[in-house]
């Protein structure tokens, strides 16, 4: 069975940093890049195209804002290894494309924690902490927060090692058994 690694922190703790050490630290041309970002606005483009270029040629990228599980069982199996950045992103998509149809949102994790259990190549997801803190003021956020905690707790629990970045240091909390 493949290895999966969630990375799992707060904003600017060295989250994708560590993915992308990991993955370049495998001497392969066989990388996959997941991006779930869909760039709104001026600013996020320019971040994108900066990322993808700090990735370099290594690095094959796609681009999967929704089906991601579909994406990794059809892109991952010629793949070495694969990162997904990030699941908050993926879950921030899936709400607002499905607001009404939580179902929906549910079997996109269904399917991808199913794709845990058996992943086409090594897997590294990155998420962000969001249960460090406030409670939002308002519903959609409200339903943001507990959306994307369920989903890190079922990826994390489907996957075989977890790593919380703290500060841009790896702490692992999960490991292989």
């Amino acid at each position: 069975m493949h290895p999966t690694t969630l990375i799992i922190g707060g904003c600017r703790s060295g989250k994708s940093r560590h993915a992308l050490e990991l993955g370049n630290a495998i001497n392969t041309h066989r990388k996959l890049f997941v991006a779930t970002c869909v760039p709104r606005d001026t600013e996020m483009h320019a971040r994108v195209q900066r990322h993808r270029q700090e990735r370099g040629s290594d690095w094959e990228t796609v681009e999967v804002p929704m089906d991601l599980a579909e994406a990794l069982h059809q892109q991952g199996p010629g793949m070495d290894l694969a990162v997904v950045d990030c699941l908050t992103l993926w879950v921030s998509n899936l709400l607002l494309a499905h607001e009404t149809e939580p179902l929906a949102i549910d079997r996109q994790v269904s399917d991808l924690c199913a794709l845990l259990s058996s992943p086409p190549c090594p897997l590294i997801l990155v998420t962000n902490e969001v249960g460090a803190g406030i409670v939002p003021d308002n519903q959609l956020a409200r339903r943001y927060r507990d959306l994307a905690g369920h989903t890190n707790q079922q990826v994390a629990t489907a996957c075989r090692r977890v790593i919380w970045m703290v500060a841009g240091i790896p702490v692992p909390i999960k490991t292989a058994v």
